[in-house]
């Protein structure tokens, strides 16, 4: 089995913040569904507000998960699609999203983590 060694725990631990943060799962969850244009991310994701996808989109594309791509047509029209790097993080979430499942609600607090 692998294990996380202390030289790559700075950047488990950002990638971990990172996909922790407040609908990031969710629009990457869209993403991994195909290129889509703002207000189509909008319309899968319920719930989330303009301005807080507008983050959530930006900070994914520096960090290389997610390509924008602008189309010189009249509006100009902006798409996102998952990048590389952002399809395998999305393919190393499975795992994560079938233990989740597999817990289920009949688990000590599943889906809650313990506050400290």
């Amino acid at each position: 089995m692998d294990t996380i060694h202390d030289d790559t725990c700075p950047s488990f631990e950002g990638t971990l913040e990172m996909i922790g943060r407040r609908w990031t799962g969710s629009v990457l969850q869209a993403a991994a569904q195909g290129a889509r244009r703002f207000g189509e991310y909008r319309a899968v994701i319920n719930g989330i507000s303009d301005r807080l996808l507008s983050q959530r989109l930006k900070e994914l594309e520096a960090a290389g998960l997610i390509d924008r791509t602008v189309i010189p047509t009249t509006p100009v029209q902006i798409r996102y699609r998952l990048a590389p790097d952002g399809q395998a993080l999305v393919d190393a979430l499975v795992p994560l999203a079938q233990w989740s499942l597999r817990r289920g609600s009949g688990a000590r607090g599943a889906g809650r983590i313990p506050a400290a």
